[in-house]
């Protein structure tokens, strides 16, 4: 991609989107192209067209969605997927009316099939069911990949699609009920050592293992996978993972946060709760054939991001 090149940022304040424009102006891209929702309200078709014939940006990285833990995505399913569906249809049917240089799709893990077999690669899509709390989610992220690879097999499109792992990072949501399972830990840690609380109690044994990403190695994948030559990704009729290839248990991960945040007190385990899936990891292989993997370790990570609550709450 020219330096020069007109890049629109959908969801440009969320946790990846303002990962992905911190990259890029790393980079040297100056020309980056951002509205708000309260400027542009991406489910709008009238409206996000006529930004697209205004703006004429010439790449687009589609990060918007509404997003949330197993809570919202059970209490509002009809919101995730009718939300999610208008952003991806919208944004993805002007840029190719537009006819941009190029697109990339923001996807989840939680496409693919709950029990589909360990690591995850991306043919085990729409291979057996979904897991139930965020199914609405996740068949919206799906028909954005098959929307991607439609426009690409019927027209010649550019529209790229990643799938990444579990994310964290600054900017990240750390709302009590609505987070995912780092934040809800690094504010929960927080508060007990602020409190000098005696233990804090994690819901299930502990023995689950999660894979996660810090967002600033998800930003440099993105930009690596916008910028490899069409003869390595085409025909981009389906998907890339993007992981750490690293996973740990529930167990080492709130031991590691205990240790990052400084909670002296005991560290408890509720076996009657649930542990959900028992394990979770993606197959990057087919990345990091092309070149790339993840640099950022998790203790780093979780370094830094607990350094970016601290300042900001």
């Amino acid at each position: 991609m020219n330096k020069n090149a007109m890049i629109y940022i959908a969801g440009h304040r969320g946790l990846v989107g303002s990962a992905i424009v911190r990259r890029l102006k790393k980079e040297g891209f100056s020309h980056l192209i951002m509205r708000t929702h309260e400027e542009l309200d991406l489910t709008q078709q009238i409206s996000v067209t006529k930004f697209f014939q205004s703006e004429k940006p010439d790449y687009v990285i589609l990060a918007a969605a509404k997003v949330g833990g197993i809570y919202a995505n059970n209490t509002y399913p009809a919101d995730f997927i009718y939300q999610n569906l208008m952003i991806e249809c919208n944004i993805i049917q002007a840029a190719f009316q537009l006819q941009v240089s190029g697109l990339l799709f923001l996807g989840s893990s939680c496409i693919y099939p709950k029990f589909a077999e360990q690591p995850m690669r991306e043919d085990a899509l729409l291979t057996s069911e979904l897991e139930s709390s965020n199914e609405p989610y996740a068949i919206a992220k799906i028909a954005g990949i098959k929307l991607c690879e439609s426009y690409n097999r019927q027209y010649g499109t550019d529209f790229r699609s990643v799938m990444p792992t579990n994310l964290y990072g600054p900017n990240d949501n750390f709302h009590p009920q609505n987070s995912h399972v780092i934040p809800a830990l690094l504010r929960r840690f927080h508060e007990a050592k602020i409190n000098d609380a005696d233990s804090i109690t994690v819901w299930g044994t502990g023995n689950a293992k999660r894979e996660f990403l810090h967002v600033d190695d998800l930003a440099d994948a993105c930009l690596f996978i916008m910028q490899l030559e069409q003869t390595q990704t085409q025909p981009m009729l389906s998907h890339i993972n993007i992981g750490s290839s690293t996973e740990v248990t529930i167990r080492e991960l709130a031991e590691t946060i205990k240790q990052v945040t400084g909670f002296q007190g005991e560290l408890r385990f509720d076996s009657n709760q649930p542990d959900g899936t028992p394990r979770k990891l993606l197959d990057v292989s087919k990345l990091k054939a092309l070149g790339w993997q993840a640099k950022i370790g998790l203790l780093q990570g979780l370094r830094e991001t607990y350094q970016w609550f601290v300042a900001v709450h």
